[in-house]
């Protein structure tokens, strides 16, 4: 199966033998779908049944308003998933897009069959169920943590949280982030010139070092 082991590693089968795996993907009803650059894998309004798991490329959760402003909300790669709280919701409609920014696959999954135990009550899928209850906290932690970057008053202040936060995630002052300048400026709810002219102040300063979306932190 092709991608198999990225679909071994996404948190959402943690614990399950791999020799259960394809069983429980026959289970649950997966597909997949392959989409090009800017292909809109979910649109604004929709109501979904389906999580989708990254196997190759990137995708955006984004929001864009009538005047056609755009901000970032999440970005997934490999081997992470998107929409299972829509999927929870049933009849909830979308108040995002997903986007994929390169060529991009992706495995869906049927909700439905993830929560609901089948009849022979499967050891693997009782895993699933208890993985799935974790995913869903911890994405509800992310945002949180979220919320606490965009809800700082000056754009510095933004970037020192965003910043610091990565820090911590990776266990180091040097990393990379996910985002180019304009999507961390659409992420972060800020204006890009704004941004950029903020970064090289705080280089100028000794704070931060950074080439593309590589930074490094420096003690103050």
């Amino acid at each position: 199966m092709k991608n198999f082991w990225v679909i071994t590693q996404c948190p959402l089968f943690a614990g399950i033998e791999e020799s259960d795996l394809k069983a429980l993907l026959a289970c649950i009803s997966s597909r997949r779908q392959t989409y090009k650059k800017g292909g809109c894998i979910f649109r604004v309004g929709e109501r979904v049944a389906n999580i989708g798991i990254v196997l190759s490329g990137r995708v955006l959760i984004q929001k864009v308003d009538f005047w056609g402003n755009r901000t970032i909300l999440s970005e997934i790669a490999a081997p992470d998933m998107f929409a299972e709280a829509f999927s929870c919701a049933g009849e909830s409609k979308l108040s995002f897009t997903v986007m994929a920014t390169e060529a991009t696959e992706v495995m869906f999954l049927d909700y439905g069959r993830i929560v609901t135990s089948c009849t022979s009550v499967c050891g693997f899928h009782t895993r699933l169920i208890q993985n799935m209850l974790r995913i869903v906290a911890r994405k509800n932690i992310e945002l949180v943590e979220k919320i606490e970057h965009i809800s700082k008053r000056t754009t510095r202040e933004k970037l020192l949280s965003y910043l610091s936060e990565q820090a911590r995630l990776k266990g180091r002052n040097t990393f990379d982030i996910p985002f180019d300048r304009q999507e961390l400026a659409d992420y972060l709810a800020v204006e890009r010139s704004a941004m950029s002219a903020e970064l090289s102040k705080m280089r100028g300063e000794g704070l931060v070092d950074y080439r593309k979306n590589r930074f490094e932190l420096f003690a103050r």
